[in-house]
């Protein structure tokens, strides 16, 4: 009997799958207590997307005019979805930079010597940042009031499929550039630089139809313009789909884009982070 009572119990190992999912789930949590602590992070991505719908509704809408817009819409509404998607876009970006603090701290050393796949840490942090930016998107939602938007139930579900594709999309192209960079310094100004050509080719702020033809083409091979056109179509209707010469992109278009745009740069990332040093 003392015998039976004193042999070990072997401990039971957890499958790779569920060591996997668990692995994901840390790294987002602590992504989302990363910005819960830092509340000043929050104030400022919330006070860049108003400050561009204030500027830009007042500042450029004698110059675009009511005329080049569908229905002859104010610009206002016209922009609002576009500024939902530059906050997501930019939130999904700036998220990323905490790779680079992981790496230089030693923290994602330690997760890279762990039992689990790169794919598990890759999936937590777009999970993270992807989290992140829709949730500011979704607080800037409660102003679509404000400016003429009529929301219903069914238009905040479908904005809520557009802005998750348009979040993990550029999540992953910020993962992707985080790991291309050993320095903070340096992804910030990275960031930056990808940032800008990003929303202001992306028919956020102005109708793509109404471009030159050089500049129009630029807009089409932007991956975001997709996201931009997914969130705009969603909330004021068909009317407004983007155009590419005399092709109305269709919505399915849009959804294929950005979800081929989200593989790969998940597909490029897990390969560079299994490549980092």
């Amino acid at each position: 009997m003392s015998s039976i009572l004193s042999t070990p119990v072997p401990a039971q190992r957890d499958s790779s799958v569920t060591r996997n999912v668990r692995t994901a789930l840390m790294v987002w949590r602590r992504d989302l207590i990363r910005l819960r602590r830092n509340y000043v992070r929050i104030v400022f991505g919330l006070a860049q997307p108003l400050g561009f719908l204030v500027v830009f509704s007042i500042g450029l809408a004698p110059i675009v005019g009511s005329k080049s817009l569908p229905g002859h819409a104010s610009y206002r509404v016209f922009i609002f979805p576009g500024i939902l998607a530059m906050s997501i876009i930019s939130s999904a970006l700036i998220s990323t930079v905490s790779i680079v603090w992981d790496r230089e701290f030693g923290f994602m050393r330690e997760m890279l010597v762990a039992p689990v796949s790169r794919a598990a840490l890759i999936a937590g942090k777009t999970l993270g940042g992807g989290s992140i930016a829709i949730t500011q998107g979704l607080i800037l939602l409660v102003l679509a009031p404000a400016v003429g938007v009529h929301l219903t139930v069914a238009r905040v579900a479908a904005l809520l499929a557009a802005l998750i594709f348009t979040a993990f999309a550029v999540t992953g192209l910020g993962i992707v550039l985080a790991n291309s960079v050993n320095r903070i310094q340096t992804q910030q100004t990275v960031m930056t630089l990808a940032l800008q050509p990003l929303i202001f080719t992306s028919g956020a702020l102005f109708p793509v139809k109404n471009l030159p033809g050089w500049l129009a083409v630029v807009c089409s091979l932007n991956p975001v313009t997709y996201g931009v056109d997914l969130a705009r179509r969603v909330l004021l209707g068909s009317s407004f789909a983007v155009s590419i010469g005399s092709w109305t992109v269709p919505l399915w278009f849009d959804i294929v884009v950005m979800a081929a745009f989200g593989a790969l740069m998940l597909t490029i990332a897990t390969w560079r982070l299994g490549r980092t040093d």
